[in-house]
């Protein structure tokens, strides 16, 4: 059947910051081509841009398929896009009628095509992984925050066993060095004080035998850029001259998210990490050395396939040694296709609850030990929102914090401030003083 060509589209993503990324340029490429954006309920065309890391995540993208129905029962298009998409592929199509469109990762710079064809009745599917191609095709960067995100590397070689991202995004590929540091100063010319550079193994980056240092030392020289960042990191790829940028580079900001996973040794080799526990907490002493208040993040699995009680505390007693300022952690799940998922030994609902509990208190009372220990400092925040009450403004800490202030400040001013109370999850600062580093 065919229907007019949609006007208006909502991207409404899911997941990791790459998702948060794509959506991004997926809203850019769409109105470059001249379309509003618009909210979910009023727009013609839903992009539901999804992540596989979710439980159950291709349960989800179904019921949410099934809310797009209007009161009146139309349904606007519907585009499938992201991880679920590529996992799941034409079985999309094949199980609902409500999906026009279903894009992987790595083609969505093909959507004004595909919408057209959409259009005409057809359903369209494009699964492709052409490395990076799309780069290349999608518009400039125009508008932007006060913080923004780059993808410098997309993919992953690690084939952690748990892990569905080699086959939802391919093999490890890095952007060139000059297209990024021409998005970079697009960005900034846009209004970016801080940008993140990202990538499934973002450390993985390399041109010409040269490293995601290098990136970070040219975006160092770029003029009205005041932060840099970087995630998600892979301890195997964490090179002593990265942990030397660490040291030298005054832009980038003393935080750190170094995925471990697990404490013990048997369990990360079942995960197929490549890395021990012992040389897991080398790199952070290496890189505490290079800079002593660096702020350390990691993610963790508890209830992976046979893991021992035994060995969930080793996974404790390494979070003791490392002192996280904040952390993200999960239960095993498993994920169709791949290996752990067939693995013998699947952990109990409850014990793994259990674990999480336990695992989940001392992380946050490391957390909130962090904040704590901010207190009394004098600091500089990147505000980024506006807050809930009157005149609140909220923004990070060099250690990403979040920062709450009432102040007579602008979003995107680099103001000082002075903590004087501490959360869990967040800090309280007075003004001292506004835009301290306006160019």
């Amino acid at each position: 059947m065919t229907r007019p060509a949609p006007k208006s589209f909502h991207v409404k993503s899911f997941g990791c910051q790459m998702n948060v990324y794509d959506g991004e340029r997926m809203a850019e490429l769409l109105g470059a081509q001249g379309m509003a954006a618009a909210s979910e309920a009023d727009a013609e065309l839903v992009i539901l841009n999804t992540c596989h890391i979710r439980e159950k995540a291709a349960e989800k993208v179904y019921s949410d398929i099934g809310r797009q129905r209007r009161e009146d029962g139309t349904r606007p298009m519907i585009a499938v896009a992201g991880c679920v998409a590529q996992a799941e592929g034409t079985e999309v199509t094949a199980r609902t009628k409500d999906v026009d469109i279903v894009v992987g990762p790595q083609a969505y710079h093909e959507l004004p095509q595909m919408i057209a064809r959409a259009a005409k009745g057809e359903r369209v599917h494009d699964l492709d992984l052409p490395g990076l191609d799309k780069f290349s095709k999608l518009p400039a960067r125009r508008k932007t925050g006060p913080t923004a995100f780059l993808t410098v590397q997309e993919g992953c070689d690690k084939f952690c066993t748990y892990c569905v991202v080699p086959y939802t995004r391919g093999g490890e590929i890095s952007r060139s060095y000059a297209a990024i540091v021409d998005e970079a100063k697009s960005l900034v010319d846009a209004g970016a004080k801080e940008i993140t550079l990202l990538g499934q193994n973002v450390n993985a980056w390399e041109e010409d035998g040269k490293g995601l240092e290098h990136l970070i030392r040219a975006l160092d020289a770029i003029s009205g850029l005041q932060r840099i960042r970087y995630t998600t990191s892979h301890p195997n790829d964490m090179t002593d001259g990265l942990i030397r940028a660490h040291a030298d580079v005054e832009k980038l900001m003393p935080f750190l998210h170094l995925p471990v996973q697990s404490g013990n040794d048997r369990v990360l080799k079942a995960m197929n990490r490549k890395h021990t526990a012992d040389s897991y907490l080398k790199i952070i002493d290496r890189v505490r050395a290079a800079r002593p208040d660096i702020a350390l993040s990691g993610d963790f699995i508890v209830g992976f396939p046979g893991e021992t009680e035994a060995e969930f505390e080793d996974t404790l007693r390494l979070i003791e040694a490392a002192n996280y300022a904040m952390a993200f952690s999960f239960k095993y799940s498993p994920r169709p296709g791949t290996p752990a998922a067939t693995m013998d030994a699947q952990i109990a609902p409850e014990v793994m609850d259990d674990r999480l509990q336990r695992l989940q208190g001392l992380l946050n009372t490391q957390q909130l030990a962090f904040n704590q220990a901010s207190l009394g400092k004098r600091i500089q925040v990147l505000l980024e929102r506006k807050g809930k009450l009157d005149g609140q403004k909220i923004g990070k800490s060099p250690w990403l914090q979040s920062v709450h202030i009432i102040a007579d400040a602008q979003i995107g001013d680099m103001v000082e401030v002075d903590l004087v109370s501490a959360g869990p999850n967040s800090l309280a600062g007075t003004l001292v003083s506004k835009d301290v580093n306006a160019a």
